[in-house]
């Protein structure tokens, strides 16, 4: 057999391949709407978005929907990579960058991690530097255009650099961690890192160093 296309770069694959898609990604038109759980609903009286855990401060931030949309917004072009094998290309991501709520909210010098929190307790894992990634955002709007409640509104994370479910739908809020933990999909068999150049799609192909100690 020929190299793994685990191991395998962008730069290996086959010249008719899109360099924008990673190993493994079909490119998607339009976008299929995937979730687990019912889809919650929105009161925007008592929604809120919340900073908490391990701040600098000690002191939890939190902003009510009408406090939340007065922050400075961002817009960023990125692809949109799904586990599930679709990708979609140059898609437009506007709302509240990641890099703003780390300054209006920062964490103790210790965070090495981020916890993200949505609607029915789901969650999602990063180290804090993809999380201060420029391009990652909580979204608002997806090409222009308000979220759809299927797709997460009022609010969901973009991740670009990683695959979709480190993006969740419905935030609530971001716990800042001294130590990485897994998130609800990390617990039931997903990659901790969820790379998609190294299609990072599985925990049993985590290597040592990978995720925290179990």
């Amino acid at each position: 057999m020929g190299q793994s296309e685990l191991a395998r770069s962008p730069h290996e694959r086959s010249p008719q391949a899109d360099p924008r898609l990673p190993p493994g990604q079909r490119p998607q038109r339009g976008w299929p709407v995937l979730h687990y759980g019912p889809v919650p609903r929105f009161k925007p009286l008592t929604w809120d978005f919340q900073v908490f855990g391990a701040t600098a401060s000690a002191e939890k931030s939190r902003w009510d929907h009408e406090g939340f949309h007065c922050l400075p917004r961002s817009t960023v072009h990125a692809d949109f990579h799904c586990v599930t094998k679709f990708s979609m290309l140059d898609s437009e991501w506007s709302g509240v960058s990641a890099a703003t709520i780390l300054e209006l909210a920062p964490p103790a010098p210790e965070v090495t991690h981020v916890m993200v929190w949505a609607e029915y307790g789901y969650s999602a894992n990063l180290p804090l530097e993809r999380f201060a990634d420029p391009h990652t955002v909580f979204a608002t709007h997806h090409d222009g255009e308000p979220l759809t409640v299927e797709h997460g509104f009022p609010l969901r994370l973009i991740v670009p650099q990683l695959y979709a479910w480190k993006g969740p739908k419905w935030v609530r809020a971001v716990e800042y961690m001294r130590a990485d933990r897994r998130g609800f999909w990390e617990e039931r068999g997903y990659h901790n890192r969820a790379d998609p150049w190294r299609e990072q799609r599985y925990s049993y192909q985590e290597e040592p160093g990978d995720g925290p100690l179990r």
